[in-house]
């Protein structure tokens, strides 16, 4: 691995940073559009697309949102309020709390996520053109696999 970098791998790198913030900025702006701040998006988002067999509990879905506890705490609250989820006891740990979204809340997650899909068709195509010089630059610093 070589630890030089050169211009252009300076060049890529800006450009896939551009084209990532590009996509969040619509994003931000789409879930403002629907009612909610961005990170309520990320979890509803987080709740309706994890993997079959995790819990929707609050320690995890933090975790993916990459938040304190607390923070999430004050999220799920929000969103309670407003009416997209629910909190539920779980039935086999009284203890344990899990998340489940509402009728409200799946209705605003498909509009926002139908958006989304149309807007990676859109700026998908240059998004993985930026990802794959940045990877694929033979001065990348990024390991390469064979």
């Amino acid at each position: 691995m070589s630890k030089t970098i050169s211009h252009p791998d300076y060049q890529s790198l800006a450009e896939l940073r551009r084209q990532i913030r590009g996509f969040l900025h619509s994003s931000e702006q789409a879930a403002r559009v629907a009612g909610l701040e961005p990170r309520q998006h990320q979890l509803l988002l987080a709740i309706k697309g994890l993997p079959k067999g995790v819990r929707p509990r609050i320690s995890e879905l933090a975790d993916r949102l990459q938040i304190q506890h607390h923070s999430m705490v004050e999220l799920i609250n929000r969103l309670e309020t407003g009416g997209y989820v629910r909190r539920k006891r779980a039935a086999n740990d009284r203890r344990e709390v899990l998340l489940a979204l509402t009728s409200k809340g799946e209705k605003v997650l498909q509009g926002l996520t139908l958006y989304h899909r149309e807007e990676l068709r859109k700026t998908g195509p240059a998004l993985l053109t930026a990802l794959t010089r940045v990877i694929g630059s033979s001065h990348s610093p990024v390991k390469r696999r064979k």
